[in-house]
C-alpha cells in the first residue's frame, strides 16, 4: 500500500496552502495536490457597503499587494460611475502603481523566489531565506536591496497616503496632487531606482544564467507545461501594468483573443474542485478539459512570464532589450518553462523602473487638475489592472444610491491556479523516485509553485459560500467536552 507526504505549511508565499502527495507502492509519485484551505469572504463583505469605500476596504484583502485591490477598485468605480479621470490623475495613478511593481517584484526576487537560487534548491531550509541571501551576496548588497524598497515605500506612504492601506483612488480622480518639489524628490528617487533595476538584471545574469545547473533546472520537463498566457496589452500589444485591453495567446503563440476587460464574462468561467477553496478559471471558448496542456485545455496563465509570452515587447527602451535577450535565450516565443518567470519578472522590473522615471520627470503631474466628480447615476463597474503576480479583476454592481449589491473578483493567484496545480504535481512526479524523500526535492516541489509568486490570501474568495467549521470544547485539562461542526 503507498504513502503520503504532506508538506505543510507551504514556505514563501502570500497566504496559506500544502501540498499532498500520495505515493503508490514503488514510491512513484500517483498525485500531488496543491490545497489551499483557507476561506477568504471579501466578495460577500462589499455586499452593503458603499461603492467609493471598495478600494479601502479590499486593500485589506492582503499586506503584500494592497496597491493593486486598491487600484483595481479605483477603476472599478470610476466605471460604476461613469466618469474618467483627469490626465493628471491617471499619470498619477499610473506613477504610483510602477512604484508599487517594482518594490513587489523586488520582494518576490530577494525574499521569496531569490533564495532558491542565490542560497541554492538543495541548501538547508535555515539558510534559504533573505539572511542567506545576504549571507552569500554580502552585507552591502543587502543593505542595498533593504534601503531601496524602504525609499520606494516611503513614496508609496506620501503619495498613496498610507504603504500598506493606501487612500487615494476615487471614482474620476486621485486624492491629492503631486508638488513641483515633491515630483523632484520622487524624479530622483526614481533615478536610483533605476540603478537598482539593472542591478537586479545583473543578478539573475550572474548567478542563475551563468550556472548551468540552474539553467538546466529551468527549461527541464519538470517546470514546463504549454497552456494559454494572458495579460493587459497597450494598443501596440506592449505590457502595460495599468490600463489596456487584455489579450490572450494560444501554446504556440499566436493571438487566440483581445478583449476589454467589461467582456471578462464572455471569455473566462470559473470551475471548482473539492479539494481546496481556490477557484480556477478557465477559457470559456475552449471549456474545461481537466488539469492537461495543450490547445485543446482551457487552462492558461497570467504572471510576468504569460505577459511577456502574450505581448509584442516591452513599451520602455532597456525593457525591451532584455525582452528580446529573454527570448533569444530561451530558443524563442513563447517560453513554457515556470522557472522562467523569475527573469521575466526582472525583465518587468526595469520596465516599472523606466515607466516610473518617465512620469517622475513629466513636470505635467504636478498639476492640481486631479478629479472630475461623477454625475451619473452608479450601476455596475469593471476594472482592471495587472498585479504583479498578473491580471486582477473587480466588477461590482450597486444600487442607485452606490451601495454594492453584487461583487465578483478575480485575482491573478486565482487565475494561474490550474496551472500551479499542474506545476505542483508535475515536479512531484520528476522529483520523488522510489519513495526517496528529503528537504531539498521538497523544496524543489515547493519552487514549482513559487515561480508565479502566488498570494492566496488574495484568491481563496467564495459566492456563495461557507467554510466548514469544527469548534472544539475542552476542559482547563484539555479534555474535549463537545465538539461542534458546520
Amino acid at each position: 500500500m503507498g504513502k503520503q507526504i504532506v508538506i505543510d505549511p507551504i514556505t514563501r508565499l502570500e497566504g496559506h496552502g500544502r501540498i499532498t502527495i500520495f505515493l503508490d507502492d514503488k514510491g512513484d509519485v500517483k498525485r500531488a495536490y496543491f490545497q489551499i484551505p483557507e476561506l477568504r469572504g471579501f466578495e460577500n463583505f462589499l455586499i452593503g457597503r458603499r461603492a467609493e469605500d471598495t478600494p479601502q476596504i479590499t486593500s485589506r484583502i492582503c499586506g503584500v499587494c494592497p496597491t493593486a485591490h486598491h487600484m483595481a477598485a479605483t477603476k472599478a468605480i470610476d466605471d460604476l460611475y461613469k466618469v474618467e479621470p483627469t490626465e493628471t490623475a491617471k499619470k498619477l495613478r499610473e506613477m504610483l502603481y510602477s512604484i508599487f511593481m517594482l518594490e513587489d517584484h523586488s520582494l518576490h526576487l530577494f525574499f521569496l523566489g531569490g533564495p532558491d537560487f542565490v542560497v541554492g534548491p538543495n541548501a538547508n531550509k535555515a539558510e534559504r531565506n533573505i539572511l542567506g541571501v545576504i549571507q552569500k551576496v554580502g552585507l552591502e548588497i543587502g543593505k542595498r536591496v533593504i534601503q531601496t524598497r524602504k525609499e520606494l515605500r516611503g513614496l508609496i506612504q506620501e503619495l498613496g497616503g498610507k504603504v500598506i492601506h493606501p487612500v487615494f483612488g476615487l471614482p474620476g480622480g486621485v486624492a491629492k496632487p503631486l508638488t513641483e518639489d515633491a515630483r523632484k524628490r520622487f524624479e530622483v528617487v526614481a533615478k536610483n531606482g533605476l540603478e537598482f533595476a539593472l542591478f537586479c538584471e545583473s543578478v539573475i545574469e550572474n548567478v542563475i544564467l551563468k550556472n548551468k545547473a540552474y539553467v538546466d533546472m529551468i527549461v527541464s520537463d519538470a517546470y514546463t507545461h504549454k497552456t494559454y498566457y494572458a495579460g493587459l496589452m497597450d494598443s501596440n500589444n506592449k505590457v502595460n501594468f495599468y490600463d489596456g485591453h487584455i489579450r490572450v495567446v494560444d501554446p504556440a503563440g499566436k493571438e487566440f483573443a483581445r478583449f476589454h476587460v467589461r467582456d471578462y464574462l464572455n471569455h473566462i468561467a470559473e470551475h471548482s474542485e473539492p479539494w481546496t477553496y481556490v477557484k480556477f478559471p478557465f477559457l470559456k471558448k475552449v471549456g474545461w478539459n481537466g488539469f492537461v496542456d495543450g490547445p485543446g485545455s482551457g487552462i492558461y496563465s497570467v504572471a510576468p512570464l504569460a505577459r511577456l509570452n502574450a505581448s509584442d515587447g516591452m513599451a520602455t527602451p532597456r525593457a525591451n532589450e532584455l525582452y528580446r535577450k529573454f527570448y533569444e535565450t530561451l530558443g524563442g516565443k513563447p517560453v513554457h518553462h515556470t522557472l522562467a518567470n523569475h527573469w521575466a519578472r526582472v525583465v518587468e522590473i526595469v520596465y516599472a523602473a523606466e515607466r516610473f522615471f518617465e512620469l517622475a520627470s513629466d513636470t505635467s503631474i504636478a498639476s492640481n487638475d486631479i478629479r472630475n466628480m461623477p454625475t451619473e447615476k452608479p450601476n455596475e463597474g469593471i476594472g482592471v489592472v495587472e498585479a504583479p503576480r498578473g491580471t486582477l479583476i473587480h466588477h461590482y454592481r450597486s444600487d442607485e444610491k452606490g451601495i454594492v449589491t453584487s461583487a465578483n473578483l478575480i485575482v491573478a493567484t486565482a487565475h494561474n491556479a490550474a496551472r500551479m496545480a499542474m506545476s505542483v504535481d508535475k515536479a512531484a512526479r520528476s522529483a520523488i523516485k522510489g519513495g526517496v524523500v528529503n528537504d531539498g526535492i521538497l523544496n524543489q516541489i515547493e519552487m514549482a509553485f513559487r515561480a508565479y509568486d502566488p498570494c492566496h490570501a488574495c484568491a481563496t474568495h467564495s459566492m456563495p459560500g461557507s467554510m466548514p467549521l469544527k469548534v472544539q470544547i475542552l476542559d482547563a485539562d484539555a479534555k474535549l467536552l463537545k465538539e461542534l461542526t458546520r
